[in-house]
């Protein structure tokens, strides 16, 4: 299967249904392998932190259809500030 040159498709987190957002938020915090230091998080606290990202536009949701695959990645950061 080709996969060169398929772009990821992006996915507004609002256009998902309840559920299947949190399934995508707990399947992402479950692999994503991140340490937050000396204090335990928990896996509400790591849901609650990405949610915040996806509505601050920081991180968004992306569809690979060559990979039938859904996944949160970081935003690059704006070069507009805002005032």
């Amino acid at each position: 299967m080709e996969t060169e040159g398929e772009e990821p498709i992006v996915i507004p987190y609002r256009e998902l249904s309840a559920g299947a957002l949190r399934g995508v938020l707990e399947s992402y915090v479950l692999r994503e392998g991140t340490e937050y230091g000396e204090h335990e998080v928990s896996l509400g606290q790591k849901i609650a932190q990405v949610m915040r990202q996806l509505e601050r536009g920081e991180a968004q949701v992306i569809f690979h259809a060559a990979l039938e695959s859904i996944d949160i990645v970081v935003c690059k950061p704006s070069s507009q500030r805002s005032r």
